[in-house]
């Protein structure tokens, strides 16, 4: 009992303060990086666009013009602040339209109940709400409407706040212009904050991460070939303590939180962009950006062959290192050319200048022919593959055998067609930046023709 009463004090105040220590400065480096990111920002930039509409109520003379109508601008600074310009720009937009055709309706249907007298005033009301809020519900959720989804909800919560108040105080009309100016209001000041003060564009975003989307793509097209040419063991990497590690070092994996995952925020940064006017290098009022989403699309179908070759490369069937060294020259050509082709249509998205000449792609598809070229000279000795130790070999082993070499062989064809889908699919790729080049107007040094 003693020895353990010594051991139990000896260890407790030895390992604390270094646990409390390190848990401190892992705390403190987690906030200063949560402060390095854009979302702090974007925080301040919110903040301060609420501060500069609550002026209003807090300073006594813009307070006795607007009075209790300016929490109204102070919602709407809320609702309306994006991350991005093109997105506040938007929702800006459907704030300010809903309240507008809602408070329209909201009038003329007033009106008629007016003129219908006091006992079927709240009748008609009441089955205009339901119509409105019926009609509006239906229409958002129309895929053609969604991205005004946002504006058919502030259609249904002004049209319900400025008919009942117009019933119960006698004035829909006068609700309806102090809603709106005070939308108006909020709407500015957040649109402004956010353009002056470190504006973030969602086109620049939109066009640096597709750029990364290239380079990714080249990258880990070329890792997975180095590794698949490489003389390691496989049969070691199907064991499950090693499982982990080769998950850690999918080839894809650069380019899949990048590309496989990446349709939803491009398409959102593509119909964020669309709101905003004219801004650094995109100085056109109507500029491109769906092409962007097709370009995207493209690059995610060459990330799928990527991922098929790193499947290839991780089965439990493989082709015997003596086999694949044999191609190591012609994969490692077509590898290699066919990412430099992917990088120098990414820096000239980067740049702007279209500068792939007609040579690139040629080198690309001589060298994948010359691989073509290759494997069928080497077909026959592939599939008719046989061990040395034949003589040793019964001959109910030796069929067996021999369609266990032909299928490890084909396993090596099977890798080397990919490439071939993969440059392929990398064709397509070129036809859809030459026509976002041409529809951006890119600088052209040299003329190209797909």
């Amino acid at each position: 009992m003693n020895g353990k009463n010594e051991s139990i004090e000896i260890s407790i105040p030895t390992n604390k303060p270094d646990a409390d220590e390190s848990s401190i400065r892992c705390s403190m480096s987690k906030v200063w990086c949560i402060w390095k990111e854009d979302e702090a920002i974007f925080g301040l930039k919110a903040g301060l666009s609420v501060v500069i509409v609550s002026l209003l109520a807090l300073l006594k003379a813009p307070f006795q013009v607007f009075g209790t109508n300016v929490i109204w601008a102070i919602i709407t600074a809320i609702i309306v602040f994006e991350y991005n310009v093109g997105a506040t720009f938007n929702r800006g937009f459907n704030r300010a339209l809903g309240s507008l055709v809602a408070g329209i309706f909201a009038i003329a249907v007033a009106q008629l109940a007016l003129l219908c007298g006091s006992v079927a005033e709240p009748i008609i009301i009441g089955l205009s709400i339901f119509f409105i809020v019926s009609i509006a519900s239906m229409l958002r959720s129309w895929p053609r409407l969604v991205q005004y989804e946002y504006g058919f909800r502030v259609i249904q919560i002004s049209y319900c706040i400025i008919i009942i108040s117009g019933y119960r105080m006698g004035n829909p009309t006068r609700t309806m212009m102090d809603r709106w100016y005070s939308i108006a209001i909020g709407g500015i000041i957040s649109v402004c904050v956010n353009v002056f003060v470190y504006p973030m564009w969602a086109g620049d975003q939109l066009h640096k991460d597709l750029v990364k989307c290239f380079d990714s793509l080249a990258d880990s097209l070329q890792e997975c070939v180095k590794k698949y040419l490489e003389e390691r063991s496989h049969k070691s990497q199907l064991t499950s303590d090693g499982m982990d590690e080769i998950l850690g070092e999918l080839s894809y994996e650069k380019c899949h939180s990048n590309l496989v995952n990446s349709g939803p925020k491009f398409e959102m940064l593509a119909n964020s962009a669309k709101w905003e006017p004219p801004h650094g290098r995109f100085l056109r009022f109507v500029y491109p950006w769906s092409q962007y989403l097709k370009v995207a699309a493209v690059l995610r179908h060459c990330a799928y062959e990527v991922m098929a070759l790193d499947t290839i490369l991780h089965s439990e069937i493989q082709a015997p290192y003596n086999l694949r060294i044999v191609f190591e020259s012609e994969i490692k050509e077509v590898s290699n050319d066919v990412a430099e082709l992917i990088r120098i249509l990414g820096r000239d998205i980067s740049s702007m200048k279209w500068s792939l000449k007609d040579s690139h792609v040629k080198r690309v598809h001589s060298a994948t022919k010359r691989l073509q070229h290759s494997m069928q000279l080497h077909s026959y000795p592939l599939l008719t593959a046989t061990s040395e130790a034949d003589s040793e070999i019964t001959r109910e082993m030796l069929p067996r055998m021999r369609a266990l070499e032909s299928t490890t062989a084909l396993s090596l064809v099977n890798f080397a067609s990919s490439i071939v889908e993969f440059v392929a699919r990398v064709d397509y790729l070129v036809e859809e930046v030459d026509r976002l080049s041409k529809m951006a107007k890119f600088k052209h040094a040299h003329a190209f023709g797909v």
